[in-house]
This record gives C-alpha cells, sequence and structure tokens, in this order.
C-alpha cells in the first residue's frame, strides 16, 4: 500500500478514478457545483491501480472532506485517509472537519460515527435542488432507499 498526495503527476489517473466512482468529475453539494479535479486529497495505491481515494478542501479555518472512497472496505484504509486529513486540517489550524453525505449511505454515517464525527444538520429534500443542477442524480439510492436528503458531519479540532 502506497499513500500518496494528489499531485500533477497523478491527476490525471485520480480524474479517472473520482469519474468511474462518480460517473462525473463535478459533484453537487448544498446546491453548490463542486469541481473534484481542483481538490486535494490522498490516493493509495496497490500495484500502481488507486484503490482509496480522499478528497478535502480548507475554507477559513473549516476543512471538508468531499469524497471518499475505498475499493477494500473494512481493512482500515479508509480510516488512514480520514487521519491524514485531520493531520492536515490540524497543521492549517481547522477548528474542525466537516462532510456531507446522504441519506442513503448507511455505511458512511455509521464509519463517520465510529470515528468521532457528530451528526450536525440535516438538509431535508436537499437532492431536490441538487438534481436542477445534475439531473443524473438517481432517485434511489443504496439500499433501495429514496434518495432525499444531506446529513452534514462535524468533528471539532
Amino acid at each position: 500500500m502506497n499513500i500518496k498526495n494528489i499531485s500533477t503527476e497523478n491527476r490525471q489517473q485520480v480524474n479517472d478514478f473520482i469519474n468511474s466512482h462518480w460517473f462525473s468529475t463535478n459533484m453537487v453539494v448544498r446546491g453548490k457545483i463542486v469541481d473534484m479535479t481542483t481538490l486535494d486529497g490522498f490516493v493509495i495505491f496497490e500495484n500502481e491501480a488507486i484503490i482509496a481515494l480522499v478528497t478535502y478542501e480548507i475554507k477559513d479555518n473549516e476543512c471538508e472532506i468531499m469524497s471518499l472512497d475505498s475499493l477494500k472496505e473494512k481493512q482500515g484504509i479508509g480510516t488512514i485517509l480520514v487521519n491524514k486529513v485531520k493531520e492536515i486540517a490540524v497543521k492549517a489550524k481547522c477548528t474542525k472537519i466537516k462532510l456531507i453525505t446522504t441519506n442513503d449511505n448507511i455505511n458512511a454515517i455509521a464509519f463517520y460515527q465510529k470515528r468521532g464525527f457528530d451528526m450536525m444538520r440535516i438538509y431535508r429534500n436537499a437532492l431536490d435542488i441538487d438534481r436542477k443542477i445534475k439531473p443524473s442524480i438517481p432517485m434511489i439510492g443504496e439500499f433501495n432507499i429514496p434518495l432525499k436528503h444531506e446529513i452534514e458531519f462535524e468533528m471539532s479540532l
């Protein structure tokens, strides 16, 4: 396992990974388009293939995790990446790390709470707004759950 910063050397491979898992390099969060090709982050390689990726953005004194993907779940890889972001956030003197996930993402909801994140806000029917910007967002999500709401998690630093 080889952990690297996202850099110009691996950016195209990272963008291809994002596109293959998110079906676009643009993400819509809270009614705003996020260009994931410009985000900082960390990538884990195994045999030169990406097996996990985290992207984040630091604004003012807050760090926001924008995406976290692992092809090998329940092996500690996601935790390693979240901890790398936490290190960066502490160095940048951020007061908190936050993230938004959707109501269908049961695995993420459990993952983040187990790692010290607290559920702060539920944005009811937020996906209705997001779909106006990105119509490709499905109506039904993981576990056949209607995809409706965004949930904000936060960890104080």
